[in-house]
């Protein structure tokens, strides 16, 4: 017998339609954010940034392929990772399928982590990834848009992540049981794992000027999460009680 309540279809419509207009609010209030994102002052990138892809070392203007967009997930696959971050890995799963579109609507989306490009192809091939992943690993890229920190900003402990500097946990040296199995899971040990954090940026190309539009970390990334998305929708919602999700090719047979 479930503890949940339980009433009749009329009462469940009326609430259903009184919870109809906080989403339509909530979506109207969405829509408004997307347009201050939109309206954020777009900062020119002057800094010449090389980055290792399949087709050969690039420039951040040529990740564009054409397109007047780029959209770049910063994903959590450091130098010294034998795989891919598993959290990343799953909001990853959703790339390819959407990539196609934005890039036929004058957007371009690539991953991008420190990683050598090496580990990247093999990490796609056994995720069963196609969807464009630049290594950045002798380039500044990363460290300047807040997504890495070297050892020594670990051990000062004074770094700035998601707009904020200070004892972040970017720098901790004491870490939860969940971030030290992540870590394990990457081959890797906490310290090592957390001086990667994940993030999303925007830039835009006019001409011969890259700019700088957006970025966005930690919880900022929610949206992204296609997975999130639908339990949001589900019965039960997220229902979590700690780290339930793997990397695709970890659950076995279903």
């Amino acid at each position: 017998m479930t503890n949940h309540a339980v009433g009749t279809r009329e009462q469940w419509l009326k609430q259903r339609v009184a919870l109809l207009a906080a989403e339509k609010e909530h979506t109207r209030r969405s829509d408004d954010l997307a347009r201050q994102r939109q309206e954020l002052p777009w900062v020119r990138v002057d800094k010449a940034y090389r980055f290792d892809t399949d087709d050969g070392e690039a420039t951040l203007e040529q990740l564009f392929r054409g397109r007047s967009q780029l959209l770049v997930y910063h994903f959590m696959f450091g130098p010294d990772y034998r795989a891919g971050c598993p959290s990343c890995s799953a909001i990853a799963d959703g790339f390819d399928g959407f990539a196609v579109h934005l890039a036929n609507h004058d957007v371009m989306l690539t991953a991008v982590s420190r990683a050598p490009l090496v580990k990247l192809q093999a990490y796609k091939r056994r995720l069963g990834w196609t969807f464009p992943w630049a290594s950045s690993q002798d380039s500044d890229f990363n460290l300047d848009f807040s997504s890495s920190i070297t050892e020594q900003q670990q051990r000062e402990g004074e770094v700035e992540y998601n707009y904020r500097r200070g004892g972040h946990p970017i720098a901790a040296t004491r870490f939860p049981e969940p971030v030290v199995q992540f870590a394990a899971s990457c081959g890797t040990d906490a310290p090592t794992y957390v001086r990667e954090r994940p993030g999303m940026s925007a830039f835009v190309r006019e001409g011969d000027a890259v700019y700088h539009t957006y970025s966005t970390y930690a919880r900022g990334l929610d949206g992204l999460w296609g997975m999130y998305q639908w339990l949001d929708r589900a019965p039960k919602g997220r229902n979590e009680t700690g780290i339930w999700w793997r990397r695709n090719d970890e659950y076995g047979e279903r």
